[in-house]
């Protein structure tokens, strides 16, 4: 990941927005080989960050209850 946070500290959106960056540095073609093969793998990381915090929030939506609250998601 590389800026010292833990997976658990980082935000979906500080997630996306290391992934764009990725995407606009890979798109550009200007970088070396063992680069792009390092920036893929990290991109890699933050897209499967990202799809598993998006799944993790459509379950909880999917669980609210009219009164607001919610079912545990580790039930």
């Amino acid at each position: 990941m590389g800026e010292g946070k833990s997976k658990k500290a980082l935000s979906f959106e500080e997630a996306i927005g290391h992934l764009e960056r990725i995407v606009r540095e890979l798109e550009s073609g200007d970088i070396p080989l063992e680069q792009l093969v390092a920036s893929y793998k990290e991109g890699l990381f933050y897209q499967r960050y990202c799809q598993k915090q998006l799944e993790r929030s459509a379950l909880l939506l999917e669980r609210l209850k009219p009164d607001g609250t919610a079912d545990s998601l580790d039930s």
